[in-house]
């Protein structure tokens, strides 16, 4: 079959249709101090509205895929265009916290049934290698340049308007984007090949949640032990028959005898770490910049922007280091570097940041990025050729879970820590709500309430943060040089399998 002479106007298409999703993985971190003060939301709810997005997708990404072979590419990519439309406009106008994580939860199903199918029509519509390979690094630039945008387009957004513009900002794209894939994208006759595995995508995604909860509940002192305790059991078992599915099932959603191979089980450890690292730096400066230093949204996003351009440039980077100097050592060493950019944020000024915290932001950045490609060089070099299909599927999966469980894990963390630094003044001592110590932007709040009388417990809000942020950069700098030591250790025996062997 001869690739279809309107080529790049499909490739125009789908990436079009890759971008808003890609964008609304980060673009809620700049939007949280807004979200809290518009919704007067929790910071358990904040979690779970940034949350709910990624590990839904970590969990449908694999059956939607599956079921789009099933009934065609085009029309999964083309339903769930008009899903994601549905749920942007929901969320842009949700009235409360729990309406927006509902929403939120919709705009998952869709972006999972577009992601799939966007790889999928670029492989079936490029049969030239070289335009292959061109179309595919259009597409992880897409992916990096996305996610590096997020923060700056919701401080833009924000500076003009209100938070729901951050989701709204998705229907004139779609409205553009879907009549144009309507008329562009080939219809093809779909394979009928693989059994839908939607029920054991169910298992891991109520597995999860169920365990994310415990987690985010289980450091809430009002929080009944016995429902975290049931929450965090219930997790645990369904995780474990999902895992037990896997193991037993002729078709299973993530193939997990690939983790008999060192460098993959590393590969997917590295993507989690990274991801989660990368996705709770982003959220706890975010906070820091606008709810202590006092910037806006916008100037907020300016100052991310040397670590968001950073990581869009290190892919590139990693591919050329890797064949220099191998994947043990790039591994490695973006990894302690990321350790360093991460301490020398915890210990920072953010009031004066001058241009040391500029360069650390942009090591961060790189450092990550770096390490998030070396990932995916270890999985997908160590995966056999009839199984890369299914490491690309775990790869990807772990990325999501790795945003997902890392947002998790900062957040309570930084909750935890908040609420031991905050003195409250002793002249409001009774006077406020249990929940005002919990999360900086419910002592925010409470503050607001208070009026004029609120400024002595916004400062102490300040200080308190401030404390509990560097807790969380130096906590996050541990983990990943923890993870750069057993990556030096696990990979010593590691040989690219592509290479030539030695004479």
């Amino acid at each position: 079959m001869s690739a279809p002479r309107n080529r790049w106007l499909i490739l125009l298409a789908v990436m079009l249709a890759f971008t808003p999703i890609v964008i609304d993985m980060t673009i809620l971190h700049i939007a949280v101090p807004s979200l809290t003060m518009a919704l007067d939301a929790s910071g358990t709810e904040i979690l779970w509205i940034i949350d709910i997005y990624p590990l839904l997708m970590a969990g449908l990404l694999v059956p939607m895929g599956t079921l789009s072979d099933r009934v065609g590419h085009r029309r999964m990519l083309l339903w769930g265009l008009l899903v994601f439309l549905a749920a942007s406009i929901a969320a842009a106008f949700a009235p409360n916290a729990a309406m927006l994580i509902g929403a939120r939860a919709l705009l998952a199903l869709g972006a999972s049934m577009v992601v799939p199918n966007v790889l999928a029509i670029i492989r079936r519509t490029f049969e030239d290698p070289r335009e292959r390979g061109i179309a595919l690094g259009l597409w992880g630039t897409i992916g990096a340049a996305g996610s590096a945008l997020g923060p700056l387009t919701g401080g833009l957004l924000l500076e003009h308007f209100w938070w729901g513009s951050v989701f709204l900002i998705n229907v004139p794209v779609m409205l553009i984007v879907w009549p144009l894939a309507y008329a562009v994208l080939p219809r093809s006759r779909p394979s009928g090949a693989g059994s839908w595995s939607i029920g054991q995508a169910l298992l891991l995604i109520a597995g999860l949640i169920a365990s994310v909860y415990a987690i985010k509940s289980g450091f809430k002192p009002d929080q009944a032990r016995h429902v975290t305790a049931l929450s965090l059991g219930a997790g645990i078992v369904l995780l474990a028959l999902f895992v037990r599915q896997q193991l037993r099932a002729a078709t299973p959603m993530l193939d997990l005898s690939l983790f008999s191979r060192p460098a993959i089980v590393v590969g997917t450890l590295m993507a989690l770490v990274v991801t989660g690292a990368l996705a709770g730096a982003e959220l706890t400066v975010a906070q820091e910049l606008q709810f202590v230093v006092g910037r806006t949204p916008l100037e907020a996003g300016l100052f991310m922007m040397p670590l968001v351009i950073a990581s869009a440039i290190g892919g590139p980077l990693a591919g050329y280091a890797v064949g220099l100097f191998g994947l043990r050592w790039v591994a490695t060493l973006s990894l302690l570097a990321a350790a360093a950019g991460l301490a020398g944020l915890g210990f920072s000024d953010f009031h004066n940041p001058g241009l040391g915290v500029v360069a650390l932001m942009a090591v961060l950045g790189l450092s990550l990025s770096i390490g998030l490609t070396a990932s995916s060089i270890a999985i997908m070099s160590s995966a056999p050729a009839d199984k890369a299909g299914a490491a690309g599927a775990l790869e990807g999966t772990g990325y999501e879970m790795g945003a997902g469980l890392g947002v998790t894990f900062f957040g309570v963390l930084l909750a935890t820590s908040y609420s031991a630094a905050l003195r409250l003044p002793e002249a409001l001592a009774g006077t406020l709500p249990a929940s005002a110590g919990h999360s900086i932007g419910e002592t925010m709040l409470a503050a607001r309430d208070l009026g004029a009388d609120g400024a002595p417990l916004m400062e102490a809000a300040r200080l308190a943060f401030t404390s509990a942020h560097s807790t969380v950069l130096l906590s996050a700098a541990g983990l990943v040089a923890a993870m750069a030591f057993a990556v030096m250790l696990a990979l010593r025996h590691y040989r690219d399998p592509s290479a030539a062997p030695a004479h």
